[in-house]
């Protein structure tokens, strides 16, 4: 028997699909789906099956000083148990291996995890290595017929990452989570690529914060040329003999304005008119797709996942990739013609067959692991793709045509005229050829209109202007900007940067899009800054991915680069340890700046934003144990102080981040208080305990802001369904015949048509069986895919499942935690 071994579940039944031709089968074994026909069997994993970590000795935070673990030993454990046991059960029954993993320092250092435990199974059979860029009918075979070996050099130095990655951040992860006293969830995560990110954006924050406004003015005037009136902008000769627009004296300000609002006419002093060549893009490469994606609206974070799930079901080439240059053996016009089956993308298709030439632009960076993002010749078909999905599809595919269409032209007209010696000027812009921007629809093609005019010419001025304003501090780092600044600065890789921001963004670090640093993110850059700047240093980070490109290249080895980084985590804690006590203090405050509120109303302390050792999230007063004032907040989301504040009570508003359901609660004051106010609405009896106590449904408002539907009886009886936050809602005189209770109907000021909401127990019902797993709280797209690869893909699957035996096959999930969701579920 032939094994297949590739890096995810739907890797595996696409390349089974392909190799079989449509005639593989599916054998569940051990919660795990595993594809066969004829002589083979194919598998997939879920990325690392096999994790490094310390000895469990080493896990205790207070028994170990976490400067012991720079020096600690890095063992490698399976962290995903049952794919491991079906893998190796394959293992001991094949008489040759295939590794098709991805093609990138991880997938080959994944491949050689996957190498490791077929010869603890098997000591005899052959292991051979394919690679592929895109899985298509095409690459696969071919990738199959020409096996090669495995890269161990690449593994290690995707092995190398992953050990400094654990000993850097473990062990400074530590180090300040016990000198603030957070620990448990909430503890400061700290890693070697995560800090000079952190830096980066702190720095910027500092720029802005430093920032010190200039007034200054601009001036405008309307001419007319017969019946076109065009904008002119006024300017003078600076002392560098420049031109310059703002007058930053608002006497000359005025004084200018005067003789624009007194001039009756501007006479032409020049007209000059240009060409000017608008060259299409270059390929993508992965920071170019990531940058022209978020223009769409999609995270760094998104995009990539989109783009990941495309490349798997073969619509595009492997998004990780550095090339900007198209391989040699790539045909345009093959590739087009199987493109124009596509009716949304013919007409562009046309316009590119009509070219007397095909030539495709070169970027500055050409590669020889992976081609440029694009799209391969198989098309997805209708219903194939989410709305997202087709989105970013289509963006890879114009991408392609523009980088074959032919340039555009603009022709740019400048006039300049003065009127009683105020010099004014106008640029006008017209697009004389469409070019790429003809296929390629996400540059800008506005046009600015200005009617042809002579020297010499006398044009009347409708109107004069003047407006004031202020110079504006830098700007935050987009998402995309940040990683093409990681990139220039050779800060992580092209595989790990967007995951970066998105650790950011769950510790805690960073906030809203452009992210934005908390008081914690300041204080922890400041306190590496001061005590241990290597921490946050982007040369040291950088130094170190060089030397795992030297592993990768067979220049160094593993060792000697790990060793080298413990040297110097070693004299990071030399540094560290004198300045335990000040680091933790000066975190702790920094800590409190993000979570305070105000004055507590009863005893003047500060409120601050607390959780419970049950998770959940409340207002508490700083005062405690002598104050206990507290206030609830919504059980949905974590909870971020905003700048803006009620005036009543002198408190800053909450706003719960929950993924696309975030949203803003306001004063957590101002929500008690109309809770308090808000009379509870009877709407009908209550289907647990009506019938023996006499137990009835009723519309209520909490203290946290959430309206809900549950019984009176409350807290002996918990029923109760979920309302919206928002709207008037209107019970109405129609009754469900199944439930014995009126249908609701919810007024939004920000809906232009009420949502008919029915009858409560019916539209639950409807909604969870809609949303399936993604209704149970705790489960997000993560641990939904860590469940799907265990067998459970539905609400059916986790009411029937064994929670021990979810518990073993799924990481980081308790056998408590699934009965949770079982409960959650019926």
């Amino acid at each position: 028997m032939e094994l297949i071994i590739t890096e995810k579940d739907n890797a595996a039944r696409r390349i089974a699909d392909i190799l079989s031709e449509g005639g593989a089968s599916t054998e569940r074994s051990g919660g795990v789906d595993v594809y066969g026909w004829g002589g083979r069997r194919c598998i997939g994993l879920s990325g690392h099956v096999v994790g490094v970590d310390f000895p469990p000795e080493y896990s205790d935070w207070r028994d170990v000083e976490p400067a012991e673990l720079a020096d600690a030993p890095v063992t490698k454990t399976p962290t995903q148990e049952s794919i491991v046991n079906v893998l190796k059960r394959l293992a001991r029954e094949a008489d040759s291996v295939i590794i098709a993993t991805d093609y990138d320092r991880e997938g080959e250092l994944i491949g050689k995890e996957a190498y490791e435990l077929v010869r603890e199974a098997n000591e005899d059979a052959p292991v051979s290595r394919v690679r592929f860029s895109s899985i298509t009918e095409n690459e696969v075979k071919s990738a199959f017929a020409d096996p090669d070996d495995l890269d161990f050099d690449l593994a290690a130095a995707g092995e190398a990452r992953q050990i400094v990655d654990l000993i850097w951040g473990a062990a400074l992860t530590r180090f300040l989570s016990l000198s603030a006293r957070q620990v448990g969830d909430d503890f400061i995560s700290v890693g070697r690529v995560q800090s000079p990110t952190l830096k980066l954006i702190v720095d910027k924050e500092r720029e802005i914060e430093a920032f010190d406004p200039e007034d200054y003015w601009e001036l405008f005037a309307d001419l007319e040329k017969d019946e076109s009136t065009f904008e002119a902008q006024y300017f003078y000769l600076d002392e560098d003999d420049t031109e310059a627009e703002r007058v930053w004296d608002e006497d000359d300000a005025e004084a200018a304005f005067d003789v624009l609002r007194e001039a009756a006419t501007a006479v032409v002093e020049s007209v000059r008119r240009r060409t000017r060549t608008d060259d299409p893009p270059a390929p993508f490469n992965t920071t170019q797709f990531i940058r022209a994606a978020s223009s769409l609206g999609y995270a760094a974070g998104r995009a990539m996942s989109i783009a990941e799930d495309l490349y798997t079901a073969g619509y595009i080439t492997y998004p990780r990739t550095d090339n900007t240059v198209y391989p040699e053996d790539l045909d345009p016009a093959e590739l087009l013609d199987a493109l124009s089956a596509e009716r949304e993308f013919a007409d562009s298709v046309e316009i590119l067959e009509d070219l007397d030439e095909l030539s495709a632009t070169r970027g500055d960076e050409e590669t020889t692991d992976h081609p440029p993002i694009h799209p391969t010749a198989d098309l997805p078909n209708e219903g194939d793709l989410s709305e997202d999905e087709w989105e970013v599809y289509e963006l890879v595919v114009r991408r392609f045509f523009a980088t074959l269409a032919e340039p555009a032209e603009w022709e740019h007209l400048r006039v300049v005229a003065s009127a009683d010696g105020a010099s004014l000027k106008a640029n006008g812009r017209r697009l004389v050829e469409e070019g790429y921007h003809a296929v390629y629809p996400y540059f800008g093609t506005d046009e600015n209109h200005v009617p042809a005019v002579a020297e010499g010419e006398e044009l009347a001025i409708a109107d004069a202007r003047i407006e004031a304003k202020q110079t504006q501090p830098p700007r935050r780092y987009g998402q995309s900007r940040l990683i093409e600044t990681m990139e220039g600065m050779g800060i992580g890789t092209k595989s790990t940067r967007h995951n970066v921001i998105e650790k950011l963004y769950d510790r805690g670090y960073i906030e809203n899009d452009p992210p934005r640093p908390t008081r914690l993110a300041m204080a922890v850059v400041e306190a590496a800054e001061e005590y241990a700047d290597l921490v946050v240093s982007e040369e040291m980070t950088a130094d170190l991915e060089a030397d795992m490109t030297a592993i990768a290249e067979g220049e160094k080895s593993l060792d000697e680069v790990t060793e080298e980084s413990r040297e110097i985590l070693d004299r990071i804690f030399d540094a560290l340890d004198e300045s335990r006590e000040e680091i933790g203090e000066h975190l702790r405050e920094s800590l409190k700046a993000d979570k305070r509120l105000g004055p507590c109303p009863k005893c003047g302390e500060d409120l601050l934003v607390r959780r419970s050792r049950q998770g959940s999230y409340f207002v508490g007063c700083d005062g405690y144990p002598d104050c206990r004032f507290t206030l609830p907040l919504p059980s949905t989301g974590e909870p971020v102080v905003l700048e803006a504040e009620c005036e009543e009570h002198d408190l800053h508003e909450v706003k719960m981040l929950a993924g696309r359901n975030t949203f803003v609660h306001g004063c957590p004051l101002c929500a008690a208080e109309e809770a308090a106010e808000t009379e509870d609405r009877i709407i009908g009896p209550c289907p647990e305990c009506n019938a023996e106590h006499g137990g009835e449904l009723a519309i209520r408002r909490l203290q946290s802001g959430s309206r809900l539907v549950g019984c009176t009886r409350y807290p002996d009886c918990e029923y109760s369904l979920p309302l919206p936050r928002r709207g008037d809602i209107e019970v109405t005189d129609t009754y469900c015949e199944e439930h014995d209770l009126p249908e609701l109907v919810v007024h939004d000021e920000g809906s232009e048509e009420p949502w008919e909401l029915g009858c409560p127990i019916c539209n639950y019902e409807e909604y969870r069986e809609r949303r399936g797993l993604d209704g149970i709280e705790g489960i997000g797209p993560k641990t939904k895919e860590k469940l799907a690869a265990a067998g459970i893909e539905d609400l059916a699957d986790l009411a029937d499942a064994d929670a021990e035996g979810v518990a073993e096959s799924v990481e980081g999930v308790s056998a408590e935690r699934v009965r949770d969701w079982q409960a959650n579920a019926d």
